[in-house]
Formats: structure tokens, C-alpha cells, sequence
């Protein structure tokens, strides 16, 4: 089935966010820290991986720009905060659930592995790169749910959202289009990191219909 390793994937996620949410406490604080500081730090990494796909760097510019432009104005990171308030109201005293679940969503469903991950299931049915992501998530959803409870784990059902729908239409993609759409995920992935880390405060969720324009601007470019 080709969407089994986005099932895999976000199962993994569900199960790393439920053992951080219930075994974090048993964590020191200062362990729980450090873990959240190798999550992010291993998210950046992930990122600066996929770096060199760009064959043409004008694209991942001009959707980026277009990206951003496009989400600001549906102001997406305003709704799912909104949805992350829901949850926070029907899970209280589990933790920071809008931030973990708006964390979760970010680390886990953009970047270079989601997206190579949901076009090698989609185009040939291998689900090796969601399998090795699914291991690295689930790892990272505990680290994440220690410090910011259960929300992480509800990030697993955006994470099947995504990647099926990347694996879906996966044959709609040019080679091209899947190079610089890696590229242009890996600089938002790289950005989340940062924002982990405490370092930057990015808007992230209103750059993310920026990875749909390198499929549209590579039919142009």
C-alpha cells in the first residue's frame, strides 16, 4: 500500500509523543532540556542536508517570497494555533498543548525527508526514507512531549496528512520540481530549528504553501 509508510510514520510519531507526555516526568528538568536541544538540532542538520538539491535558486526564492506572501494573508499559523487552543481546552493539565502541537506539526511535516519520503512512496512504493524519518520522529516526539506534553503526539495525524497527500500526487511531480522543493523545505525545516531552539521566533506556518510553488514555477522555469 503505498501510503503505509506515511501510517508508519505518523503511528511512530503518536506513540514518541505519548511516552515523552507520560514517562517525561519521571525526566529531570535539565534532561528534558538537552533533548529538546538535540531535537533541533538534528532537525537543522536534516535541513542543511538538503541544501545542495537546487538546481536553479531563483525558485526557491521567488517561492519563498510568494509562499509567505500567500500565507500571511490566510494567516494559517492563526488557525492552528486556533485548533491547538481546542485541544488545549479538551486535554488541560497535559502540558503546553498548543505550542507541542504546533512544534510537532512544523518538525515533523516539512522538510527534505517528508517530502523525498511521500515521492519515493508514491513513485515507487519504497518506504525506506519514511521508515528511517519514522525511527528520528519518534525519538524527537519524546523529547518534544517531555517538555511540552501531549499536543506532539496529535502532530502525528498532520504529519499522515502531508505525506499522503505528497505521496498521492507524487506522480504530478517533475524532477525538477521534487529538487527544489526539497531545497525550499530544508530552509523552513532549518528555520523551525532555530525557532526550537529558542534563538528566532519565525512565523513558519505562514511560510509553508511556499513549498507548493516550486511545482508550479519549475513548469515556467
Amino acid at each position: 500500500m503505498i501510503l503505509t509508510g506515511a501510517l508508519v510514520n505518523g503511528v511512530a510519531i503518536v506513540v514518541g509523543g505519548l511516552a515523552g507526555t507520560f514517562g517525561g516526568k519521571l525526566m529531570p528538568e535539565r534532561m528534558k532540556q538537552t533533548l529538546l536541544t538535540a531535537a533541533a538540532l538534528l532537525a537543522m542538520g536534516i535541513g542543511i542536508s538538503g541544501l545542495s538539491s537546487s538546481n536553479n535558486q531563483l525558485i526557491p526564492i521567488l517561492s519563498l517570497i510568494l509562499g509567505t506572501i500567500v500565507g500571511e494573508l490566510l494567516n494559517i499559523e492563526h488557525a492552528v494555533e486556533r485548533m491547538g487552543a481546542w485541544l488545549q481546552k479538551k486535554f488541560s493539565g497535559m502540558g503546553r498543548i498548543t505550542e507541542g502541537f504546533v512544534t510537532g506539526t512544523l518538525v515533523f511535516a516539512v522538510g527534505a525527508m517528508a517530502v523525498m519520503g511521500g515521492l519515493d512512496s508514491g513513485l515507487k512504493n519504497d518506504h525506506t526514507i519514511l521508515f528511517a524519518k519514522s525511527i528520528i520522529d519518534c525519538v524527537s516526539a519524546v523529547a518534544f512531549a517531555s517538555s511540552m506534553g501531549i499536543g506532539v503526539a496529535f502532530a502525528g495525524g498532520s504529519v499522515l496528512l502531508v505525506e499522503g497527500l505528497v505521496t498521492v500526487v507524487a506522480p504530478l511531480f517533475t524532477e525538477a520540481g521534487r529538487a527544489e522543493l526539497t531545497f525550499t523545505g530544508s530552509l523552513l525545516l532549518i528555520g523551525i530549528g532555530l525557532n526550537v531552539m529558542g534563538l528566532t521566533k519565525l512565523r513558519i506556518l505562514n511560510m509553508m504553501p511556499a513549498v507548493l510553488f516550486p511545482i508550479l514555477l519549475c513548469q515556467f522555469m
